[in-house]
């Protein structure tokens, strides 16, 4: 294998609007001896080794032509990329002079519960002016993130990638690598988007329906059913065309901490294997991320070796992570287009032999419009099916006509079958004291669909979808679960509340388990919204169909009306976090605890 060449970009100058840190405030941090940086003008700075000083200072960056204030860890916003051994012991002296209390998590990383980051737990926090040291044995490799887990500091710059070399000999093998890191940056204070969501929370949403597209709708589907239409949506309380909030209308979309107009540009030689460890570090924001010209191999999903599947393009959900390798075999620029799913704005990134070159920004695809169906709702309307609708009838229209027997999949679905009439349009609901809680009436296998924004083009580019994960290796544990868990995940939109089963986490304690207890959780989203749920210090592993091949998750990407399971077995005792990474959800009480008890 030729030897991996560092990340290169631009040497001198950014092309922009906004790229100078004004942080004259905060002073650049030193790593210890045993670790090296690696500056470059254009990508954060890079630490090697086994020990390392982090310090976490308030300074004014310039992302977008406005000075704002930034949390910046070792004086860079986004924060250096740490890389680490496999098998080596790590130690992380953290100090905070932030104003208030945070703490650092390493996302995704297996390791002791008092070193899992997250303040009010088994953690006290690191009040400010304190250090706190983080030491913990390495056990797993691959591409990875670190990020405050207090409040909104993650959304202002306290975030950064962390890269893990395996022992031996790799198997994905590459000539050259760079880190992309994505952000949706915010000048000003989040609590204010909190605030303006909590009052109005289409807010943001410039897609909105209008009169005009009543009017062509009923042109097209008849004035009855489009009035129906509107009805229901404004039963549940939600707009079809709000897929995330706040939107680009609002963000800039950084891409390693650089603005599009900055052009952030990562080198290659024609023929090589390049890999890209593509990190979704934003609080809100999903990617649909392609190189228009390059197909991309995805050889690793969340830091854990999947079998290589070839795509034009790539959902990446808030904190998810897709190691790809490209082959750019021209002499010429590429672009990395990362365009939001509300398709309001983009990330852009350059790709290319030499420094300076450019190529053409494709223009932004179609926004999303979600149906009744995306929404785990019968594709018949209530009233037209009632207890006197022939069976046959009713569940044709929830699964489709049945050739011969039912095949495993649709005999669940069967199983879970109610008729329309026993579910009425508003609920049940799950929670009698929070108001407009609605369950999906028929929340369904969605793995082999790329998503909301993208499945109308499935069959023009080929699209990634949880369904073609395969590991590379087989399931540590393979013995079947003892006992499933049920989370519906639930939320207000209009009143912007979220939670588990119709309660946030105020109302409710945590989830006690065994350590070694083997046991499955499934979600269940009646929202309309995407929800990336994390669970801390133990693998999600994703029953799409892979037998012993399933894939180890650390965040699951639910879809609207999507009934997705995973298997998991507890590796350490203490309460781990489960949560949607959405950080608007979870300050909004979308969080739980697993308490992982002795066996």
């Amino acid at each position: 294998m030729s030897r991996i060449l560092p990340e290169t970009s631009l040497p001198r100058r950014r092309f922009v609007q906004g790229v100078a840190a004004l942080g004259a405030t905060a002073a650049v941090g030193w790593p210890s001896r045993s670790a090296f940086a690696r500056s470059q003008a254009s990508n954060p700075a890079v630490l090697s080794g086994t020990h390392f000083d982090l310090r976490l200072d308030r300074m004014t960056v310039n992302k977008t032509g406005t000075p704002s204030w930034a949390n910046a860890i070792n004086g860079g916003v986004p924060g250096p990329v740490l890389r680490w051994r496999q098998g080596d012991i790590v130690t992380l002296n953290v100090t905070n002079n932030l104003p208030e209390v945070t703490g650092v998590h390493w996302h995704g990383i297996i390791l002791p519960n008092n070193m899992d980051g997250v303040p009010g737990l088994e953690f006290p926090g690191i009040q400010p002016g304190e250090t706190f040291t983080y030491r913990f044995p390495v056990v797993q490799s691959g591409t990875y993130w670190y990020h405050s887990h207090m409040g909104y500091q993650e959304q202002k710059g306290a975030l950064g990638a962390l890269v893990i070399e395996p022992e031996g000999e790799p198997l994905i093998q590459a000539d050259r690598e760079h880190v992309i890191l994505l952000e949706d940056w915010m000048d000003g204070d989040p609590y204010v988007v909190q605030n303006d969501l909590k009052h109005m929370s289409s807010f943001w949403n410039y897609n909105r329906r209008t009169l005009g597209t009543f009017v062509d709708d009923a042109r097209q589907s008849g004035l009855g059913p489009t009035i129906k239409e509107r009805l229901r949506w404004a039963d549940m309380r939600m707009d079809p065309t709000g897929l995330a909030q706040p939107t680009g209308a609002f963000y800039t979309y950084l891409m390693n901490g650089q603005p599009p107009k900055a052009n952030w540009t990562a080198l290659f030689r024609p023929g090589e294997r390049v890999r890209l460890r593509i990190i979704n570090g934003s609080a809100i924001t999903y990617y649909d991320v392609r190189i228009p010209g390059l197909t991309m191999e995805v050889v690793q999903v969340h830091g854990n070796d999947v079998v290589p599947v070839p795509v034009d393009e790539l959902r990446i959900g808030v904190a998810e992570v897709y190691d790809v390798i490209v082959r750019p075999t021209e002499n010429r620029a590429y672009t990395i287009f990362a365009q939001d799913f509300e398709r309001s704005g983009y990330a852009r990134g350059t790709l290319a032999p030499r420094a300076g070159m450019v190529a053409a920004i494709p223009p932004m695809d179609a926004p999303a419009l979600r149906s009744m169906t995306d929404m785990g709702m019968p594709k018949m309307m209530p009233d037209q099916v009632d207890a006197s609708t022939p069976e046959r009838t009713r569940i044709d229209a929830i699964m489709g006509k049945m050739d011969g027997k039912p095949d495993a999949q649709q005999k669940a679905r069967l199983a879970a079958y109610q008729p329309m009439a026993m579910r009425p349009m508003g609920g049940p609901k799950l929670h009698p004291g929070v108001e407009n809680i609605y369950v999906a009436k028929m929340p369904d296998d969605r793995l082999a669909l790329p998503g909301d924004g993208l499945n109308y083009l499935a069959g023009k580019r080929r699209i990634l979808t949880y369904g073609d994960l395969r590991s590379v290796n087989p399931g540590l544990d393979k013995r079947p679960p003892t006992r499933e868990i049920v989370l519906n995940l639930t939320g207000n939109m209009q009143r912007f509340i979220w939670g588990f089963n119709g309660k946030k986490f105020s109302e409710v304690g945590p989830i006690d388990v065994k350590l070694g207890e083997r046991f499955r959780i499934r979600y269940i989203n009646n929202t309309m919204m995407s929800h990336p749920i994390h669970l801390h210090g133990m693998w999600q592993e994703l029953e799409n169909g892979g037998g012993e091949h399933r894939p180890y998750l650390h965040t699951v990407n639910v879809k609207p009306g999507e009934n997705i399971s995973v298997l998991v077995t507890p590796l350490a005792t203490g309460q781990w976090p489960l949560h949607c990474h959405v950080l608007y959800h979870f300050e909004a009480g979308m969080f739980r605890t697993l308490r992982v008890l002795p066996a």
